[in-house]
């Protein structure tokens, strides 16, 4: 009976999801904001009609954003004011060495993203004495965006500097800037848009970023005889090791001409820049640091998680095809003395418009002993009538109540005669050769059972094709590599061929999960038989036909092949025909079934973002690579099906509508596994549409 799920628990994990992809999509857009990627562009006018007066122009290096008529200040003489730009970074921390060794200050620009990852070292930096200005967050040109875009650049990287050491400071120094007298139009627009700032410019600018060597970055720093300067290094942003070892060639050598280094507020004679952050302030502050740490650890993981999801999947589709090749090469010679008695059995619930074609369709197989029984588990349509106005001569029809599926097969198992039992659906048709195929395998003594290659017979549609392309790469390659492993979990309900002895010896079907044939298929494998796969053993079986059907039917089958690897999980420590079952087929499915589906929403965040923030050429060229790979694999597996390759262009749009909906079916089956939910066999809708079936013919 089925038994109606909360429907609070169902919506519980739906806003979980919903609430993580969220949040993931917030984490990311703080990275791609804090990696420069987002809001930044020509947001901002690239000329401008203002310009400098003459005495800002001749005047000294730093300057008073807000009153930009008088001219800036000058550093006294024989004071030497460092400054670097676009740190903290791990050579910072050689910059403050070399500092603390000569008795040295300078003045650090600090890029706020920076400051949110070494926080450590900016406290250093303030503990000796050093001073810290803004250099914006993310280091755009502040010109060149919009206004509101600078005015978060600048109190972002002010709220960063306060949470890493209580302090805010009114220095200020332009991305891309370095002269006054070389100072844009956009630039001076930036300038004025700041506020009440002193922006720092410079007299020497040595071009460390160019790493022209020491010997040049000592040149470009030695001011005029006698005068003070301004000199612009750099301690992040690459390679700085240049830079360090330079001032420890610099700072001794103008030491010993008689040159002071200071910082730019003492070299010009200003009061300090620090001014005490309040607590909201210093709060916001550590939000912001977190943010970035988050939005950073978030990239990471999921740039992780793709590298690893992409790595699976191609290792998964290589062994698939690799492992299908070698079960191709390695058939078995046909017996044509092995020819037992088989009873067909065809439980049927409901199976009115396609139950008919079933049963004529066995019938016309060209196998010479063989009955079929068909179980009506309880229908209320005209199933049975449907069955007797086939005609099919011998056939046995057997009445119950509704039992489920496995009390329907159990009752036509018990009641039949043949040494061995196929099972089939009733919405599947086979073709002539069907059941000689299927037992010709078990000639070999340690074959138990027997799976046939069940194709899709309704392909018309968009969303019939992706369901063929899906059973003929697969579950069809699945079930090659599982028979070359000796490993197989699942033998389909549509066709399956089992010695009587060995359904006997598991005790029938069971009824404990929804995915009763892979619980018989894992129950005859721990008993120590070998299940195998037959590809010419052909069943056509109609896949769902809207969305609503696929979700149902792949629902069942997720939940309950999760069941069924719960109750035969003891067989990772068992032996034989068990062990392989256990140490092979249930990591397979819990890995490639299970797991990586789960990351597979993680996966399409990681991929949109990297869209939107990152070289989308690097990544449409990635993806475009993987999906040459599976489409060179769907060659393979539909030449070895013998199926026409025609409609492999729909694996293109399956990346993008179809795939997801496999992810959230796994998402929901684990989550009502986890809950402890049990639920009853649902019934889908059948048409009996079989267009890509061949007609079985009168027998």
């Amino acid at each position: 009976m089925n038994r109606r799920r909360p429907p609070t628990v169902i919506r519980a994990h739906w806003v979980l999801l919903v609430v993580s992809m969220l949040t993931l999509g917030v984490a990311l857009a703080v990275h791609g904001f804090t990696t420069g990627n987002l809001g930044e562009g020509d947001n901002g006018p690239s000329t401008s009609s203002a310009s400098l007066t003459t005495a800002v122009v001749g005047g000294g290096p730093v300057v008073n954003s807000s009153d930009l008529a008088s001219p800036g200040l000058s550093p006294a003489s024989r004071t030497i004011a460092l400054t670097f730009d676009d740190g903290p970074s791990e050579y910072t921390t050689g910059v403050l060495d070399v500092l603390r060794r000569f008795h040295a200050r300078a003045t650090f620009f600090v890029v706020g993203k920076q400051v949110a990852e070494h926080t450590d070292i900016v406290r250093r930096m303030v503990a000796d004495g050093n001073e810290v200005g803004v250099h914006s967050f993310t280091h755009p040109e502040l010109g060149s965006v919009s206004a509101w875009r600078e005015g978060l650049e600048l109190d972002q990287t002010q709220q960063a500097i306060a949470g890493a050491t209580g302090y805010t400071t009114n220095l200020l120094r332009l991305p891309y800037s370095s002269k006054v007298a070389n100072l844009t139009p956009t630039e001076l627009l930036a300038l004025r848009r700041a506020g009440n700032y002193w922006a720092v410019f410079t007299d020497l600018d040595t071009k460390d970023w160019t790493r022209p060597g020491v010997p040049a970055i000592v040149a470009a720093s030695v001011p005029q005889t006698g005068a003070g300067a301004i000199v612009m290094m750099h301690d992040g942003g690459g390679d700085r090791s240049q830079t360090v070892e330079a001032l420890t060639v610099l700072i001794p050598k103008l030491q010993s001409r008689g040159y002071r280094f200071v910082t730019v507020s003492e070299s010009v004679g200003l009061a300090s820049p620090f001014r005490s952050a309040g607590v909201p302030s210093r709060l916001r502050g550590s939000v912001v640091i977190a943010a970035v740490r988050f939005g950073d650890l978030v990239a990471w993981l999921l740039s992780a998680t793709m590298i690893l999801v992409a790595a699976l999947s191609v290792l998964r589709l290589l062994c698939l095809v690799l492992l299908a090749r070698r079960h191709a090469h390695s058939r078995i010679d046909e017996t044509a003395d092995h020819l037992p008695t088989i009873s067909v059995i065809v439980p049927a619930f409901n199976e009115e418009v396609g139950i008919a074609a079933a049963v004529k369709s066995v019938a016309a197989s060209d196998y010479p002993r063989f009955e079929i029984v068909v179980v009506d588990d309880g229908s209320t349509d005209g199933t049975v009538a449907a069955v007797k106005s086939a005609e099919v001569p011998g056939l046995r029809l057997i009445r119950q109540e509704n039992g489920g599926k496995p009390v329907a097969l159990n009752t036509g198992i018990a009641s039949s005669s043949g040494d061995v039992l196929v099972l089939m659906d009733g919405d599947t048709v086979f073709e002539p050769d069907t059941l000689r195929r299927l037992v010709q395998q078990l000639a070999t003594p340690t074959v138990g059972a027997v799976s046939g290659n069940t194709k899709v017979g309704n392909r018309h549609g968009l969303l019939g094709r992706w369901q063929h392309i899906e059973y003929v790469i697969g579950f069809n390659l699945d079930r090659r590599m599982f028979d070359v492993l000796q490993c197989m979990p699942t033998i389909p309900g549509a066709i399956g061929a089992f010695r009587r002895e060995v359904l006997e010896q598991v005790g029938g079907l069971s009824s404990d999960t929804l995915a009763e044939d892979t619980d018989l298929t894992m129950a005859i494998c721990r008993a120590g038989w070998r299940v195998v796969y037959e590809p010419q053993a052909v069943a056509w079986t109609e896949a769902p036909a809207g969305l609503g059907q696929l979700w149902r039917q792949r629902y069942r089958w997720c939940f309950g092949t999760m069941q069924a690897m719960w109750k035969h999980r003891r067989a990772v420590f068992e032996r034989g025909a068990a062990g392989k079952l256990g140490r092979r087929g249930l990591p397979y499915l819990l890995l490639f079934q299970v797991l990586l589906p789960l990351l597979a929403p993680f996966v399409d965040v990681a991929a949109i973002y990297s869209i939107l923030f990152q070289n989308s050429g690097a990544i449409a060229l990635t993806w475009a690579s993987f999906l040459l790979l599976q489409f060179l694999a769907a060659l393979y597996a539909f030449r070895l099906d013998r199926e026409s390759p025609r409609v492999l262009w729909a694996i293109v749009t399956q990346q993008f509508v179809y795939r997801q909906l496999m992810y959230l079916v796994v998402i929901q089956s684990l989550t009502t596994a986890t809950a402890g939910i049990r639920f009853g066999w649902h019934k889908l809708r059948r048409t009996g549409n079989l267009d890509a079936a061949p007609a079985p013919s009168t027998p």
